[in-house]
């Protein structure tokens, strides 16, 4: 037979036509890792405010370090990738400031620790009589810094514990998790957090364009004709979220018994003052009998009163989060750093409080740093989930 000319065409193409199917190799496909499950977010709160806690109970810098290095470790790890989660940068940065504010008091207005290493001695203003106690500048001593720094450290770590808490759950999901009583409350502080983002990308966004433009953008000038448009921008997506939330019936509330009403604030406020009497005698000596006694039947009081307050703004939940068994364990960790730290504190006062008086060197107790490790456990159970394939 003749070859017609074309591709594929005659005996030859004919030939290459009837081939058998051609073998493929088989794609080699790499395994996807499911999505990690969510914890609890009060089981997340439930752990940093634990720590935080802990760190109100010791000036010890080690222990104090060694709390900031767990949390630290724990948000690396935890966190998702999310909006909220890079808030715990702006907390140390937070934290920082405190602590420099501290140590620019004591040094500006002297320390009431009496100390006899003076470091420097500043020019000292006199004041008038009424200003008696008050000084402005004079000599600084190392124990008045050592002091500061110790005070103002505590202070740092309780704040970067609450960062933890905000890099690591979700506003929204907390939300779902607040009783009725506090809904309203709960969204005013989601919506102010949800917000604050939009408000640094409008800020970054003005000063990008007034830069191209070749306009200042930093000083006192700068900084009006960029507030200016943030500020609007604000008012007009506060005036859409509130017609939005308008529209779709919120702040709508059911109609509740009169006597149920009464109820409610009489346990919501009892609760209230026996919280505050309970803390007041768990703080002093001489109420040490009464106060937690107290402080229980005050925490009893406030929740039936948030759950009789629920009444009123009845609501859903779509797929509400449970306490797993790994939230449970996350949360206890941290109680239990905070739980062995107060027995530390109690049984062994001078490693927790290394005193300045004279001036010792902080040593590092063992068991209270084994116990502040407990916090890492999280690290463990409840890792960042793992992105999709794209």
């Amino acid at each position: 037979m003749a070859d017609d000319g074309r591709p594929g065409g005659g005996a030859v193409g004919r030939k290459s036509t009837l081939r058998g199917p051609v073998r493929q190799e088989p794609v080699r496909q790499e395994p996807v890792r499911a999505l990690g499950t969510p914890l609890h977010p009060a089981a997340w709160w439930v752990w940093a405010l634990a720590l935080g806690t802990a760190a109100t109970r010791t000036t010890n810098p080690l222990l104090l370090a060694l709390l900031l290095a767990t949390s630290a470790y724990v948000v690396t790890t935890c966190r998702p990738q999310t909006p909220w989660a890079r808030s715990y940068s702006a907390f140390l940065k937070l934290a920082l400031a405190v602590l420099v504010i501290r140590l620019v008091f004591v040094v500006a207005l002297g320390s009431p620790v009496p100390g006899t290493h003076v470091i420097v001695t500043l020019p000292e203003v006199p004041l008038p009589d009424w200003a008696q106690g008050i000084r402005l500048g004079g000599a600084v001593t190392a124990e008045g810094v050592l002091f500061s720094l110790y005070d103002g450290l505590r202070l740092a770590t309780l704040l970067v514990c609450v960062g933890s808490a905000n890099a690591l759950a979700s506003p929204s999901r907390l939300l779902k998790t607040l009783p009725g009583a506090l809904y309203e409350t709960g969204v005013a502080v989601v919506v102010a957090l949800t917000f604050a983002p939009n408000l640094i990308a409008d800020v970054q966004r003005l000063r990008a364009a007034r830069r191209l433009r070749g306009r200042p953008d930093r000083g006192v000038r700068g900084l009006l004709q960029v507030g200016l448009p943030v500020l609007e921008g604000a008012l007009e997506r506060s005036v859409a979220l509130a017609a939005a939330m308008d529209a779709r019936g919120y702040g709508r509330t059911a109609d509740v018994p009169a006597p149920v009403r009464r109820t409610t604030t009489a346990l919501t406020l009892g609760g209230l003052l026996g919280i505050c009497a309970g803390t007041y005698g768990l703080l002093t000596a001489a109420g040490a009998d009464y106060g937690l006694p107290l402080l229980l039947a005050g925490v009893t009081a406030a929740l039936a009163g948030l759950r009789l307050g629920g009444r009123r703004s009845p609501r859903t939940r779509y797929r509400p989060d449970r306490w797993t068994p790994r939230a449970c364990l996350v949360a206890g960790s941290g109680v239990a750093v905070a739980a062995l730290l107060t027995v530390a504190s109690g049984t062994d006062p001078e490693a927790l409080h290394p005193g300045v008086v004279p001036l010792t060197a902080p040593t590092l107790p063992v068991w209270p740093a084994a116990a502040v490790l407990l916090g890492l456990l999280p690290a463990f159970l409840a890792p960042a989930p793992s992105k999709e394939p794209s």
